[in-house]
């Protein structure tokens, strides 16, 4: 007994050992990512079988969070990868100079060409209003919306990459009367939180009409819950488009085993989980298709978006309009 008891700790140990000496590939990404319904479940397992090295997902707040965080570690931050940013954020990522190239992928399925050097996306979808159906009569536009008593839950464009998307969404929609637009809405918000998942748990808790999400965000519930009752409202304005990016560090330890990751995150493997995990589209189409019941993509005259240069030059004044507007 005693001797088989000294085998297994030493086959034990032996298993520590080998574990730590795995490289080990640091990726930072939003919280809702690594949660045990979103993608980081069912992709490092397939990564780790690949690379052979510990995958490390650590949840950093929600995207716009993520640069935040970048920014103050700087050249000591411990991420390889980071994994989360959109177009709205990119040109400013790229301004810190920590971002290394990435190497060329394959064709991307984008309702836009894709040449930025830097970053690659890995899924995309468009902003929207989602509402239940106790919701009788959905406003058609912001307008509508502002005229109406509806209470929503939105998200904080200092920290969550949808709260970003709505102040352009609004800015591309309604240019010089986007700040009218928000004094008109701003009774309309029941609260701002952090990030998606706070204010998407508040819209389902009953708490608010409406939350900014996805047009997507429905075939979680019809797909995963068999629950047609949520929807989400189509505006006459078009909808704003979100293409959420990946890019390596340029400090980081492990660039080739960095590199490895960007190419497997556009693999059919890595895309095939995107829709019923993430509930977003997938940069490349996989080999499958999208599940049954999933949403299908506005037509390219809803579409709206601006580059990312655009965006940057945007975003300080769209966030002192939207500020001045909920001061009110």
């Amino acid at each position: 007994m005693k001797s088989t008891t000294i085998a297994a700790g030493l086959a034990a140990v032996a298993g520590v050992a080998a574990a730590q000496d795995r490289p080990q590939l640091h990726v930072y990404t939003y919280d809702s990512f690594v949660t045990e319904w979103g993608p980081g479940p069912v992709i490092e397992p397939l990564f780790e079988e690949i690379c052979g090295c510990d995958l490390v997902l650590t949840g950093a707040g929600d995207g716009a969070a993520l640069l935040a965080r970048l920014q103050l570690e700087g050249a000591r931050s411990k991420a390889d990868i980071v994994l989360g940013l959109d177009t709205n954020l990119t040109a400013r990522a790229a301004a810190t100079g920590l971002f290394a190239p990435h190497r060329a992928g394959p064709d991307l399925d984008l309702p836009v060409i894709w040449d930025d050097p830097l970053f690659l996306p890995y899924d995309w979808g468009y902003f929207a209003f989602v509402y239940a159906d106790s919701v009788a009569e959905p406003p058609k536009n912001f307008s509508e919306l502002a005229l109406s008593d509806l209470k929503i839950v939105i998200q904080d464009p200092r920290s969550s990459t949808p709260g970003l998307g709505l102040l352009l969404w609004v800015r591309h929609a309604y240019g010089d009367m986007a700040g009218s637009l928000w004094h008109g809405l701003a009774d309309n918000i029941l609260t701002v939180t952090k990030g998606w998942s706070e204010a998407y748990g508040l819209f389902l808790d009953g708490e608010a009409d409406m939350v900014l999400s996805y047009t997507t965000s429905p075939s979680y519930h019809i797909i995963a819950e068999g629950d047609a009752g949520k929807r989400a409202a189509i505006f006459e304005e078009g909808h704003y488009m979100q293409i959420e990016v990946a890019g390596k560090l340029a400090r980081s330890d492990q660039p080739d085993l960095a590199d490895t990751f960007l190419d497997f995150m556009l693999s059919d493997a890595f895309q095939s989980a995107i829709p019923p995990t993430n509930w977003m589209f997938p940069a490349v189409m996989p080999r499958a298709g999208l599940p049954e019941g999933f949403a299908e993509p506005l037509a390219r005259e809803q579409s709206l978006i601006f580059s990312a240069d655009e965006a940057e030059a945007l975003r300080e004044g769209a966030l002192a309009e939207w500020l001045a507007a909920l001061a009110r």
